[in-house]
């Protein structure tokens, strides 16, 4: 039984929390959680992670590390990890609330806890996962989605997905934002020549940034860059950030297929200092993914001041507004003449930039943790309500 004074403690599902190993959703973890420790000294956080944890990621001195095993990075290990290890530990530490960045709760745990989900790409592309992952996420997310006491996600139109696919209550998902690092931002002319001597041959480059993972719609993106440069007299590359993690047959074969293939650079992951100068110094940003819950190289772009053409689909016109080019991912073409645009028509690129600077100021990390926090607080208060009834 929890003492009325005691302390406010909050475990957190922090296993994707690994260095040198961070993507969107350990990014969204990273930024808001070092910042929600810090504004939030009086509260006790428990992190609880799948392996030994970087010294880096015990943000503050109210963080204390807790390691469960097995590694859960397999459906029956995400099972044994969540189901028991989680469930144990939680009925040890007693937290006031479950926090999961990654959407992912323990069914055996009566813990009040907050799931947030980024976006519910395997319900409409299940085909893009192995059989045995899209198995799991769609048999168990339905079930965490009704296990929340609230969610929260990243856009408005994963919100409404949500609510919908799972039959969901709207007022039961709050939307918090992503961000974008506040080390995005310009490079000036000399900087941006030594970039692109180092990856590029000094040339100017299309950006792409993710996982090559199938709904990246690479494919396309191969595609429609191979037929903007046969349409197109220019010596403009293609530059790939991303680890093959998802690399499909696919497409390998739309990347052998080629006229210009000796025109795309594979970068694989980088660092966050070389992935804000790889972006900072591209001609465009090219984010043409047919499904997305956010995409933050969109908002890195805008703070870098670098153009973007993006997908006219699900959370990117949301996130883009009317500071980039919107084209059909479905369509080569679209994507082809957006590219050819943006190199010809210099006034467009230069208003494009402007708009992409005033929006950029919507996506912080700052603003994200706070929503997070409110989110966080939301789901503790209507526990509290719940108790008491």
């Amino acid at each position: 039984m929890k003492k009325k004074d005691e302390a406010l403690k909050i475990a957190i599902n922090t296993r994707l929390l690994i260095r040198n190993k961070l993507e969107g959703i350990g990014w969204f973890t990273y930024e808001t959680l070092r910042r929600i420790t810090k504004n939030h000294p009086e509260v006790q956080f428990y992190f609880l992670f799948d392996r030994e944890p970087d010294a880096s990621f015990i943000f503050e001195s109210n963080v204390f590390p807790i390691v469960l095993f097995p590694q859960a990075r397999h459906p029956f290990l995400f099972i044994i990890w969540f189901e028991l290890s989680v469930a144990r530990a939680l009925r040890k530490i007693q937290p006031h609330l479950f926090l999961s960045p990654d959407g992912y709760l323990s069914l055996s745990t009566k813990v009040p806890s907050l799931a947030v989900m980024h976006d519910l790409n395997f319900e409409h592309f299940p085909k893009d996962l192995p059989w045995l992952v899209r198995c799991y996420y769609r048999f168990f997310f339905p079930r965490f989605a009704r296990k929340a006491i609230r969610l929260a996600t990243v856009s408005q139109f994963s919100k409404r997905d949500i609510a919908e696919q799972y039959n969901i209550d709207p007022g039961k998902v709050d939307v918090v934002f992503n961000g974008a690092n506040e080390m995005f931002v310009p490079l000036d002319d000399a900087e941006i020549n030594l970039v692109r001597a180092k990856y590029s041959d000094g040339k100017p480059y299309f950006l792409f940034v993710g996982s090559l993972h199938p709904r990246k719609n690479l494919v396309r993106l191969f595609e429609a860059f191979d037929l903007f440069r046969a349409e197109n007299e220019n010596d403009i590359k293609l530059v790939v950030v991303g680890e093959k993690k998802w690399w499909t047959k696919p497409i390998s074969a739309a990347f052998e297929k080629m006229d210009y293939k000796e025109e795309v650079v594979f970068c694989g992951r980088l660092d966050s200092i070389e992935l804000h100068r790889i972006t900072a110094a591209a001609l465009a940003i090219t984010y043409v993914s047919y499904f997305e819950g956010f995409g933050i190289p969109i908002a890195e772009a805008f703070r870098c001041g670098v153009p973007v053409i993006t997908s006219n689909v699900t959370s990117m016109p949301e996130v883009a507004g009317d500071a980039a080019l919107l084209v059909d991912p479905y369509n080569i073409n679209s994507i082809a003449s957006a590219m050819a645009l943006m190199v010809k028509d210099e006034k467009l690129r230069a208003e494009l930039i402007r708009k992409g600077f005033e929006r950029a100021g919507i996506f912080t990390w700052d603003g994200a943790a706070s929503r997070l926090w409110e989110s966080m607080m939301h789901a503790y208060r209507e526990s509290k309500n719940t108790l008491n009834t």
